[in-house]
């Protein structure tokens, strides 16, 4: 008997064998593995199906709670299956369920919220895409940014949002920490998801710059509407 896997066996076969297997595994998930099955064919050969059956599971789920026929209609509209597909796309990368979830939320929510367009929620998806689960976590924290601030979040989170200041005689590994949990801030910055705030001089009203780099001093960082709206989108802030 091959010591093989089911997947590494799957792997060694023509892609049309490939995809007749893809699309049996995920027939078996009621609505939401019929609808990705219909794209597989052209999304995922060649991919890793465990991961899109996985998915599959979880959007069927919150599909579950719209309207069937409306969901299917959307077919029709080459938009909603852009979206679809990009979200395959990704589910076939994501290596967590809850970056599983994050898509499946976005997805459910474009067909919820028609105030927010198919191509629109495409481009949340884009940015989701351009995010690793730390920076997902750090964007998570500027939600309540207050001393006080859901404890519970920050608990559950505190490898990852406890500060590193690191100061000049700590190890060089200390220092690589700093700059890499400052890249995380920095980099939701220009991705239009944070806005800094710089410190001024509170008698000239100068902003104020740091003696050995010559950067203005960032005082905070603080969520955009954007920010806002792809922690909505992705179930991570209450609709409200």
């Amino acid at each position: 008997m091959d010591d093989k896997t089911e997947s590494d066996q799957l792997k060694s076969q023509p892609v049309d064998y490939l995809v007749s297997a893809i699309k049996g595994t995920l027939g078996a998930i009621p609505f939401a593995g019929s609808l990705l099955a219909e794209l597989a064919s052209t999304v995922i050969p060649n991919q890793r199906i465990d991961r899109i059956a996985m998915f599959a599971q979880v959007l069927d789920k919150k599909l579950a709670k719209l309207d069937q026929e409306f969901v299917r209609s959307q077919l029709a509209d080459e938009q909603f299956t852009d979206l679809l597909e990009e979200g395959i796309r990704q589910a076939t990368r994501s290596l967590n369920d809850d970056r599983r979830e994050f898509i499946a939320n976005l997805i459910t929510y474009s067909l919820s919220q028609h105030d927010i367009e198919y191509n629109e929620s495409k481009h949340l998806m884009r940015i989701l895409s351009e995010l690793n689960d730390i920076e997902i976590v750090w964007l998570r924290f500027y939600l309540e940014p207050t001393m006080n601030g859901d404890e519970e979040f920050r608990n559950k989170h505190a490898n990852i949002l406890t500060p590193v200041m690191a100061v000049l005689n700590d190890p060089p590994h200390i220092h690589d920490k700093e700059s890499l949990q400052n890249s995380y801030t920095e980099h939701l910055t220009q991705l239009g998801l944070l806005e800094t705030h710089y410190k001024t001089d509170m008698a000239t009203h100068v902003p104020v710059y740091n003696r050995f780099t010559g950067a203005p001093e960032v005082q905070a960082h603080e969520i955009t509407r954007l920010g806002s709206l792809l922690l909505r989108q992705i179930g991570l802030q209450n609709p409200e």
